[in-house]
């Protein structure tokens, strides 16, 4: 199957009730892959790109964070039990240093010292974190029998709120906690 061929799955994950909760998250994973990759062939002077794919890259993975912390980190806390819940436990660690150097884009701007040093390592974190939830997480929670579709239609949903929110935002800076503050009334 050709690369244009996933393209139209990859984005109805997000929208479509009856999404399997992981084939949605694998695919927000490849799309930040992607971007993780377009910027490391991005040319050194070509700073205008570095800021744009540094932005999105942050707002999809700022996105993406909240849905795993309210929704799928918690059922799989509950799915787990307590001595296998230690997957997610270090998942919370790992969103948390990601958020750390999310945050620190809104003060570094493309061609400033650190910028490129800044995406690299949280291009490798996440990276780290992708292969740990498809590897182990993942498996362990097929394995447990919970119900995906419903799961991933509560991710779905959960999503699709708020890329709206960042739609009407404008796709605001870089770090704008705006998108964490809970669930929109």
């Amino acid at each position: 199957m050709n690369e244009a061929a996933h393209k139209p799955v990859a984005a109805s994950a997000a929208r479509n009730p009856g999404s399997d909760a992981i084939e949605l998250l694998k695919s927000d994973h490849r799309a930040v892959e992607k971007l993780f990759d377009a910027f490391a062939k991005t040319r050194d002077d070509d700073l205008e790109a570095k800021g744009t794919l540094a932005q999105r890259t942050c707002e999809e993975l700022t996105v993406h964070s909240i849905i795993e912390e309210e929704i799928l980190y918690p059922a799989a806390h509950k799915a787990l039990g307590k001595h296998d819940a230690i997957d997610v436990n270090e998942a919370f660690v790992e969103h948390y240093l990601v958020k750390t150097l999310i945050e620190k884009f809104d003060s570094l701007k493309p061609g400033d010292k650190g910028f490129d040093a800044t995406f690299k390592v949280m291009s490798e974190l996440v990276r780290h974190h992708i292969e740990e939830e498809e590897s182990t997480l993942f498996p362990e929670l097929r394995q447990r029998g919970i119900d995906l579709v419903a799961l991933g239609d509560k991710l779905a949903a959960r999503k699709a709120e708020l890329m709206k929110k960042l739609e009407q935002a404008g796709s605001k800076l870089v770090g704008d906690r705006s998108l964490s503050f809970g669930r929109p009334a």
